[in-house]
């Protein structure tokens, strides 16, 4: 109102003296000197509005401090972390604050992320010219003196010890009684006064700034852009820092633990050549994940590291970028290091360790007829090419190793080291199914040696590590494409006569293993894998080989540097497009050759940008599937899912009902009757689809709170290509997007929550299909969205999580906030 009332005041003066010019050229002169005379005013106002409190002469000077408790401290405290504390922050502050995306690296889910503070540095840059220092927690700095040396600021009180000072000097503090004075609205969608896009910009205050942040952004307390604590919850959380935000010592390893972590790391570290390269090759294809021996507590996972220090001893890691690194000169061992932190759903992918497990190692691998007579180098040229570094191990060893645990391993190129992957995401389709290569169809022999003489080509960018220039890319893209070429000169030279891939072509899980067949999902940024066939038949299908495996993983996962250049994200991301295109052509093999291009040309509709390869499929070479249909896709998966049997897990009775009546096993009349509606769901396409965000969760209420049901409900979103990194929006297609519709769980980022009752379902699924303007949208979310301004909000996130904990036990993490769609 007063800029109103100004602009008018301005108006009506020039309009009465426009008749007189000099007194407009004066008034203009004056403005030359008032505007920057204002200007100066105004910030010298801000300077005292946003004095910071000198902290120092109130409290003394700032060092951190140890976070142990004492006895005689446990004895006078109210508040126990781990009782008390710790689940309100799992559940109120994790569920934003966990791995690389945490906002403002502040990690909450330990007590070393909590003392460690936040840094204003950025992990996710993808324009920087040069690599940026590490910051792994646990990994790059052993205690809270060495972060603060690395530019992170405490968010806890480090000055003198005072019920005052430790309230009134931690941000901690600060935030959530800002979140008190500004609550924010309880019903409809937020403002544009908080910022929720994607790649938005973070203030990280600390204490000397927060006068300032405070008063440029009331609404901006913790946490954020959600509903602030209940009075209990924030009171806990106050009265433990108040008292100095101690923790009790961690409850020791259990005897069966202690035994465990002994017999592996024994294991790990023999001392033959042969045991010495198969634990290398191990040990870089198992470092990413959570290990968790089988038959233990369903939350005790332990990572797999180089230590200075042999088992018995405290682990000192090895804190290389990459699993391959040089670990320098001195003798190093593998150790199984505890898991301390909140598990959090979107970079937790397990790997179980068992008497079987161990007996499959020796089996492939030590009772196998194979010298090894000399070690691999760690040169970056060799180390970072697998098929260098590994090749004195048998083929089938390597890729039956993937192939027993495939589920794990495509989890680690979709979770991989990163928590926003929209670099590599952006390669792939939003729905797609995996198949694998049967080993042992093809001469074993021949296999080897061409790989052993087309290692070069074969090589991958971590190669030249972060040393990698802007346009390095362009080599190992070229390297790719000479691969596609030589690999289909080998199958033309090796495949008898016209004779083409046929079903036996196809691993068949040996009749049990359900990682034989696996279904990919996007979302944007991230993506999700699942196993079986899940969904109604996709627009592509990958058919992966043992190359495809293991450049995936040293792609995505062991070469892949999040903190790395432009120029290695860069190559890693097109390098992508050329496996991905490996995987695609693969399938292609598998349909009728007149069809092959037909089938390609409708992945790549339109320009196919300059980074595609030339389609190479073996066209003279017509596949042994036989096909009754022209639905070819259909037909090749549905005779996939006859091969594998029991490996090819439950059928999908609600997205690819092909009956009269579609039962899934094992369930109720209730949740027969849900599936039922679940089903009309499923059959929107389009633009019928374009109210619901990418991925979201749905709660059934059936009357019993314990029996609601959860659904996910993820919308595929097409696209005319994939082919380029850049203006991916342009080549939307919505009107050929899908919906698959999953009882339980998939993804780790909801975009929203649902909550219909089962009585209401069909109304939810007729305003699913017609909600198209904002109006409707507004009804829409408003009739049976949770949206952020619900004050339920955080009970529905309770529940959801609590819910997924007891469906999926030790696959579940906490589900993640930070995707959660204003709607």
């Amino acid at each position: 109102m007063t800029d109103q009332i100004m602009s008018a005041n301005w108006n009506q003066l020039t309009d009465q003296t426009s008749n007189f010019p000099y007194f407009k050229l004066g008034l203009f002169k004056m403005m030359k000197y008032l505007v920057p005379l204002v200007f100066f005013i105004i910030a010298g106002c801000a300077s005292i509005l946003y004095q910071s409190t000198d902290y120092a002469a109130l409290y003394g000077p700032s060092a951190p401090k140890s976070r142990l408790v004492t006895q005689n401290e446990r004895l006078a405290s109210s508040v126990s972390f781990s009782k008390d504390v710790k689940p309100i922050l799992d559940s109120r502050c994790v569920v934003c604050h966990g791995c690389y995306d945490a906002p403002c690296q502040l990690k909450l889910g330990s007590i070393d992320g909590i003392d460690r503070g936040a840094s204003k540095q950025v992990v996710y840059d993808f324009a920087r010219l040069k690599a940026a220092d590490p910051t792994r927690l646990f990994v790059d700095a052993t205690d809270t003196v060495a972060w603060r040396k690395k530019g992170f600021h405490p968010v806890l009180n480090e000055r003198n010890d005072s019920e005052e000072a430790n309230l009134d000097n931690s941000v901690l503090a600060k935030l959530i009684q800002l979140k008190r004075l500004n609550p924010q609205p309880v019903a409809g969608k937020l403002s544009n006064d908080y910022d929720l896009g994607f790649d938005h910009s973070l203030e990280c205050p600390a204490m000397d700034e927060f006068t300032q942040y405070q008063h440029q952004h009331p609404n901006w307390g913790m946490p954020y852009a959600m509903p602030g604590l209940s009075l209990k919850e924030e009171n806990i959380i106050l009265r433990w820092l108040e008292q100095g935000a101690k923790v009790e010592p961690a409850a020791p390893l259990s005897n069966q633990a202690i035994n465990a972590v002994k017999k592996w790391e024994n294991y790990f570290n023999g001392s033959s050549l042969k045991q010495k390269l198969v634990f290398r090759y191990l040990y870089e294809h198992l470092f990413i994940g959570h290990i968790h021996f089988k038959g233990h507590p369903d939350n005790e996972f332990f990572q797999w590291v180089r230590s200075k220090t042999p088992p018995g001893q405290a682990i000192e890691e090895i804190n290389t970028i990459r699993p391959y690194d040089n670990p320098g000169p001195d003798p190093f061992y593998y150790r199984l290091r505890l898991v301390t932190e909140t598990i959090v759903d979107k970079n937790h992918f397990v790997y179980e360790l068992s008497n079987d497990k161990m007996g499959r190692y020796n089996t492939l691998f030590f009772n196998a007829d194979f010298q090894v007579t000399d070690l691999p180098d760690y040169k970056p040229e060799i180390a970072a090419n697998p098929f260098r570094a590994f090749q004195q191990i048998p083929l089938t060893a390597r890729y039956q190793f993937l192939l027993d645990d495939a589920y794990y391993f495509v989890s680690g190129f979709i979770k991989g080291p990163v928590c926003r992957g929209e670099a590599a995401t952006g390669s792939i389709r939003d729905h797609f199914w995996v198949v694998f290569n049967q080993p042992g169809v093809m001469d074993l022999e021949k296999v080897s040696k061409a790989l052993a003489e087309n290692n070069q080509i074969l090589g991958l960018p971590g190669e030249e590590l972060d040393a990698i220039g802007l346009f390095g890319w362009s080599k190992y893209d070229e390297f790719g494409k000479q691969y596609l070429y030589k690999k289909n000169e080998f199958y033309d030279h090796v495949l008898p006569g016209s004779q083409g891939f046929g079903l036996n072509n196809i691993w068949d899980g040996d009749g049990h293993n359900t990682n034989a067949a696996l279904t990919v999902f996007r979302h944007f940024d991230s993506a999700t894998v699942t196993k079986g066939l899940v969904g109604d038949t996709p627009h592509t299908g990958w058919v992966v080989d043992y190359p495809i495996l293991e450049r995936l993983h040293y792609l995505l996962v062991a070469g892949y540097n999040v903190y790395g250049t432009a120029g290695h994200q860069l190559a890693s991301r097109t390098y992508m497009d050329i496996v991905r295109q490996d995987a695609e052509d693969n399938f292609l093999r598998f349909m009728p050759a007149m069809q092959r291009q037909v089938i390609y040309d409708s992945w790549y509709m339109g320009s196919k940008g300059i980074l595609t390869a030339d389609p190479l499929f073996n066209i003279d070479h017509e596949t042994a599937v036989k096909y009754q249909t022209t639905d070819y896709k259909k037909e090749f998966f549905d005779q996939v899912r006859m091969r594998l049997g029991k490996a090819a897990g439950l059928a999908d009775t609600i997205n690819r009902c092909e009956q009269t009546e579609c039962v899934r096993m094992g369930v109720n009349e209730v949740q027969r009757d849900v599936d039922s509606q679940m089903r009309n769901l499923a059959k929107l396409k389009g633009l019928e689809l374009s109210a619901l965000p990418e991925m979201s969760l749905l709660r059934v209420k059936t009357g019993d709170p314990q029996g609601d049901l959860v659904y996910t409900l993820i919308v595929n979103r097409a696209y005319s290509s994939l082919s380029r990194i850049l203006f991916q929006d342009s080549r939307r297609v919505p009107e050929y997007d899908t919906l698959t519709v999953v009882p339980g769980f998939i993804g780790s980022y909801p975009n929203f929550f649902f909550s219909v009752d089962k009585n209401q379902l069909g109304e939810f699924v007729q305003m699913t299909r017609t909600t198209k303007t904002e109006t409707g949208r507004e009804q829409f979310f408003s009739d049976f969205g949770i949206r952020r301004t619900n004050p339920g909000i955080w009970h529905y996130s309770d529940w959801f999580n609590l819910k997924h904990r007891n469906d999926r036990g030790l696959e579940a993490g906490l589900l993640d906030m930070n995707r959660y769609h204003n709607l």
